[in-house]
């Protein structure tokens, strides 16, 4: 590494995970001179196909993890749901970025939601659970409807209960099958946005514009990007993010997913320290991507203008949507980007696509 801490082209970056924000990123970093290695328990993966190295092992094979730092300059994530031991012993070998601290708050939703009001930035209202009879106490508090959720690894609807007006609280317990949870009070918002925040390693921020972001069985679904709110709202949103980035000293990308209520409050709902899929449109969209930001922000470089070109939204395929892809690139201004994936499972990310509008003009769907 460099004097000043900057990997210089030509270096090798390493990629914890395996799917396609590890895909997506590896692409960037080979457009601007990077090499990538890959580490995951996943053969055959998205990010695997156009990397230089793969290493296939459980994320707690130290020996395993040992030979991909070996091999690397710097080491990132797509992926956050990795034990503290496995990036604590990484952290011990090569620059980490973004460091522990990040990925300590944004895998468990207790933290997250603790250091959010640490912060003086509302959420909806939620409890710490651990047992059918500390649901009961909680429900009696936020009230129902609610939304019970493990505190790590569910993404895209996984690992959540809804809980209604009259149902069992030892039914949904059971059904959780956790030790732990969190019961999320529902918040009667107008909208759902996020804000994709990139830190350089000099603490300089550049944000992308606010996106407005529609969820189908809450799997995100499309994207609108800019989100139809004002200035007001897009500056606190944004100012939001960027509060919880500097804070943790974040070096890479935030993502920050918020509701906006009718009373136009903004309550933080999740956050995630990598890039997102609500930050796809930046593809074809923004001077830059949010993939070559992170691969700018991770390897030390001056970040590059979050300036948005465009109007522009993202749809994102699920399943055998995939499948369509002849129909979809015979509108040539579509934008197709799939992800490699060799079956299309009910649910799961394929790929997405990106169309553009003059900017100002207003996205249409």
């Amino acid at each position: 590494m460099s004097p000043n801490n900057k990997i210089p082209p030509g270096r090798t970056i390493g990629i914890i995970g395996g799917g396609q924000l590890g895909r997506m990123s590896a692409v960037a970093a080979a457009e601007m001179g990077y090499k990538t290695h890959i580490f995951t328990p996943e053969k055959n993966s998205p990010a695997s196909q156009v990397s230089e190295l793969t290493i296939v092992a459980p994320y707690e094979d130290e020996s395993a993890l040992k030979k991909f730092a070996a091999g690397v300059d710097v080491i990132t994530f797509e992926f956050e749901n990795v034990p503290a031991a496995s990036v604590k012993l990484l952290a011990d070998l090569k620059p980490v970025r973004p460091g522990w601290q990040c990925l300590e708050i944004a895998q468990d939703r207790i933290r997250e939601k603790t250091f959010a009001a640490e912060l003086g930035i509302p959420t909806a209202p939620w409890a710490e659970v651990r047992s059918s009879e500390d649901l009961e106490k909680a429900l009696g508090e936020i009230g129902a409807p609610a939304i019970l959720k493990t505190t790590r690894m569910g993404y895209d609807g996984k690992g959540q209960v809804r809980i209604n007006q009259g149902d069992n609280a030892q039914d949904a317990w059971k059904a959780l099958g956790s030790d732990v949870g969190i019961l999320e009070g529902f918040v009667d918002f107008v909208m759902e946005v996020s804000v994709i925040t990139a830190r350089g390693i000099d603490g300089v921020m550049e944000s992308f514009d606010v996106v407005q972001n529609h969820h189908e069985n809450g799997i995100l679904d499309i994207t609108i990007a800019p989100a139809p709110i004002n200035d007001v709202l897009r500056a606190r949103a944004i100012d939001t993010a960027e509060k919880m980035a500097e804070k943790m000293d974040m070096v890479g990308l935030l993502a920050v997913e918020m509701f906006i209520t009718a009373d136009d409050n903004i309550l933080v709902n999740e956050m995630a320290p990598r890039p997102h899929n609500s930050g796809h449109w930046t593809q074809d969209g923004c001077k830059t991507s949010q993939f070559e930001q992170f691969i700018r922000a991770v390897t030390g470089l001056k970040l590059g203008t979050a300036e948005r070109h465009s109007d522009a939204v993202m749809k994102n395929l699920i399943g055998a949507d995939a499948n369509d892809w002849e129909t979809i690139t015979q509108d040539g201004e579509n934008k197709l980007h799939l992800y490699g994936k060799s079956e299309a499972r009910p649910g799961r990310k394929m790929g997405h696509v990106n169309r553009l509008y003059p900017k100002g003009s207003g996205p249409k769907i």
